[in-house]
């Protein structure tokens, strides 16, 4: 990886699952029945990139992580003057500074919303498969990108788009507020996926395998509107990112939630996985710094997780199947 690019031997992404080896989701073949999406759904996702699922959790499960969300960050939804406070910490993924990046990854309310049903069966929709591991993943509460909470937006990828044959992977947002064009939210480049084979065989040799070149890129980022429980499920192809917040008080609130082909051959990860989870850890690597506060190792308890919740998680191979590890040996190195 080139220096110029900034991101130095770090690589975007979600170190807590992997690249899938298999055909491209675009050009995938569907075997099961769709248990969520529409038919027209699915073929907007292979067409575009991304798709939105309509209320994919209770408006319960969405004022509960809500209410944790701005607990956690030490704000007051009540309170705008006051909102205008510096991030805990820095990212080193620049683009991410302002963002309003939430460094919690394992409250209970985060896994309830992972491990709810509808979020499960809109990813068997994506991959056609039941076996998948859940990210391990943090939050978003952008308030007014003014002041100290300065932030201008951004588009990139989370994969390396210059590689052969090109990664596999999806990503997802849950909305936890409604968003307009100038509360920030979701963009995206849409008909750059649609044509991105052929834009790939045009784009210069040198490019920035993370970060489109918004000045010759021959189209303009979209913002794509949800509503509080919607759930935005995006191709890792897809060049992505937040807008800046540009209103007087409104708020932003969102968790990312995405799925994978389940790796249990990979003990390693499913370690990691489980140990990260039991120990209320974030995921390792750059992107994610964590929280300095060390919260919620010191203030939360352990998520309880549903046979579902172990499933995705990795401490079991099906819902009704036992468990394959023991957590605590996990968390004690042995």
């Amino acid at each position: 990886m080139n220096d110029r690019y900034h991101y130095g031997d770090q690589r975007p992404g979600n170190p807590t699952v992997a690249y899938t080896d298999q055909v491209q989701l675009r050009d995938l073949q569907k075997t099961l029945p769709l248990r969520v999406l529409s038919d027209a759904d699915f073929a907007h996702w292979q067409r575009y990139g991304f798709v939105v699922i309509k209320q994919a959790v209770s408006p319960e499960q969405v004022a509960k992580t809500t209410q944790f969300l701005w607990e956690f960050q030490e704000l007051d939804p009540t309170k705008p003057a006051s909102w205008d406070q510096p991030e805990l910490r820095s990212h080193e993924m620049k683009e991410l500074n302002g963002s309003g990046m939430v460094e919690a990854y394992h409250h209970q309310t985060m896994w309830d919303n992972r491990q709810t049903q509808r979020v499960y069966d809109a990813f068997v929709d994506i991959w056609d498969r039941e076996s998948l591991w859940v990210t391990i993943d943090r939050a978003n509460l952008n308030t007014p990108n003014r002041g100290k909470r300065s932030f201008s937006g951004f588009i990139h990828w989370d994969a390396d788009t210059t590689l052969d044959p090109l990664p596999v992977n999806v990503q997802g947002v849950l909305a936890l507020s409604d968003t307009h064009e100038h509360s920030g939210g979701f963009q995206c480049i849409p008909e750059l996926f649609e044509h991105f084979i052929e834009w790939r065989k045009t784009a210069p040799a040198d490019r920035n395998p993370w970060q489109p070149d918004l000045e010759t890129v021959p189209w303009s980022p979209k913002f794509v509107p949800m509503q509080a429980g919607d759930l935005l499920i995006f191709n890792s192809l897809l060049a992505h990112g937040i807008r800046p917040n540009l209103s007087e008080q409104d708020v932003r609130l969102a968790q990312y939630i995405s799925f994978t082909p389940a790796d249990a051959g990979n003990i390693r990860l499913r370690d990691e996985r489980i140990r990260s989870w039991y120990l209320r850890e974030p995921a390792k690597g750059y992107a994610f710094p964590g929280d300095p506060r060390h919260w919620e190792q010191t203030r939360y308890p352990r998520a309880t997780l549903t046979p579902l919740g172990e499933q995705i998680l990795g401490l079991r191979e099906t819902q009704d199947g036992p468990r394959v590890v023991a957590p605590e040996n996990l968390a004690q190195g042995t």
